[in-house]
């Protein structure tokens, strides 16, 4: 379990770079709030697809498409974490609104421990 805890940790860090620059790509565009919705899904379906390959490589079963919903719904909980902690904190921290990393990165840690969790136990058994 360490082993896959510890590659869940890399996994999730190259999804807040991938969360962290979509923000960024389209915060002017979509606002701080949109761009973090859409941030979500491409770093969660980033995180999904290298979670299966290498983090959980050989377990779970079903096809992908399925597996990618139940993933995304499983990690519902982890998603409110998240993303509750990023609007908190670019609403009411201006120095989170100027540079939403600190937004993005507050969040995906408060989500880790849950979102790991229902992984494993739900999605990747």
């Amino acid at each position: 379990m360490a082993v896959q805890f510890m590659r869940f940790g890399v996994v999730g860090l190259a999804g807040l770079v991938v969360d962290t620059a979509t923000v960024y790509g389209l915060r002017h565009s979509l606002g701080l709030y949109g761009a973090g919705l859409v941030a979500y899904v491409f770093a969660a379906t980033g995180n999904w697809v290298l979670n299966r390959i290498w983090t959980f490589r050989g377990l779970g079963s079903g096809p992908a498409h399925r597996q990618w919903a139940m993933f995304m719904m499983t990690n519902l909980g982890g998603f409110v974490l998240n993303r509750g902690t990023y609007a908190i904190l670019v609403t009411f921290v201006a120095a989170a609104a100027d540079q939403p990393v600190i937004a993005t990165t507050a969040g995906s840690i408060a989500g880790m421990f849950v979102n790991f969790s229902l992984s494993r136990r739900l999605v990747f058994r």
